[in-house]
């Protein structure tokens, strides 16, 4: 049996695809999908699986202590995600707590966890993207919103568990995700990657607008970050759960930073449409903590015995575009 949390949010649902095709189960998903009307289409996300049962965060725990002997993996994907958050306290409770008791309960019982870091947790990306796991090279990160501390928080915690030699999982693995794009991630509204923003835009053959850049060393547009396409990072995680000697803190990007520039084209190219972008003023309350660059480097990884390559920028938003939001139906 394999559990995922957050498996009806956006890389959870699509990881739970690729378990079911590759015939890995039976699946479980521990989420909450909230009201139809309300709180948009979630449900969507997983409406086309077979899955072995659907339990809400507050039944995760008692279904655990149920069903222990039967689990394999836990893939620990829930969390309040979201970068403008600001009720601290719930975040802690959801991102932080809720972690570590599971943490706690894979070390009980010896059972495999891979989780979900992030990106946020290198902050304004001063001390590099190394994805080192020792405890003195984590504490010299400064995350900048309370989202990525939450992330941090946690990395911390399972570095110090180890390095005291305490109880650990049968296998432990967290993975730092950079900008993932793809399909099922329509629900998230504000958080939803720029490839999906822009989409409805350049359909219609009409200007987007992107960001000035407010750094001289960067033009307009030429922002750069580690965009992902979201299956690279499903093959990740299917990739570790047939390696469970693999243990440790890793990047999940594609190692090579590209401007906001290049997306936008993209997905103008992917769509028909000649590309038609124009530049906006930054808020100035972004301005003081924005990130300029981001690139995820990925030797870690590769030394851990991971070998396929990763999806170029226009090849990932090629296929978001053509076999997802360009289609009536846009899930996986």
């Amino acid at each position: 049996m394999i559990i995922i949390t957050g498996g009806a949010g956006f890389i959870g649902s699509c990881l739970a695809a690729t378990l079911e095709k590759a015939g890995l189960g039976p699946i479980v998903i521990c989420d909450l999908l909230g009201h139809a009307q309300k709180d948009g289409q979630k449900w969507r996300n997983i409406a086309k699986r077979t899955l072995h049962d659907i339990i809400t965060p507050d039944q995760l725990f008692p279904f655990l202590d149920a069903n222990q002997k039967s689990i394999d993996m836990i893939y620990h994907m829930g969390a309040i995600s979201s970068t403008t958050e600001m009720d601290v306290d719930k975040i802690v409770a959801n991102n932080f707590r809720l972690s570590k008791d599971l943490f706690m309960w894979c070390c009980d019982k010896r059972k495999r966890l891979i989780y979900a870091s992030s990106a946020a947790t290198y902050g304004d990306g001063k001390q590099g993207f190394d994805d080192k796991d020792d405890l003195a090279s984590l504490k010299k990160l400064r995350p900048l919103n309370p989202y990525g501390w939450s992330k941090h928080a946690f990395d911390q915690f399972i570095t110090q568990t180890r390095e005291e030699g305490e109880k650990f999982p049968a296998q432990s693995v967290g993975l730092k995700f950079f900008n993932v794009y793809g399909p099922n991630e329509y629900h998230k509204e504000g958080q939803r990657s720029v490839v999906h923003q822009i989409f409805p835009v350049a359909q219609a053959g009409e200007p987007f607008s992107l960001f000035k850049s407010h750094n001289p060393d960067y033009v307009d547009g030429g922002q750069l970050r580690d965009f992902i396409w979201v299956q690279d990072c499903v093959d990740v995680m299917v990739w570790l759960y047939h390696h469970p000697r693999v243990n440790g803190l890793f990047n999940v990007g594609t190692g090579e930073s590209r401007s906001f520039v290049d997306l936008a084209q993209a997905v103008y190219i992917a769509c028909g449409k000649e590309p038609n972008i124009i530049y906006r003023d930054m808020p100035e309350e972004l301005r003081k903590h924005y990130q300029y660059f981001t690139q995820a480097h990925m030797a870690k990884l590769k030394a851990a015995g991971y070998t396929k390559p990763f999806t170029s920028l226009e090849d990932g938003i090629g296929a978001y575009v053509k076999e997802y939001l360009a289609t009536p139906d846009p899930y996986c």
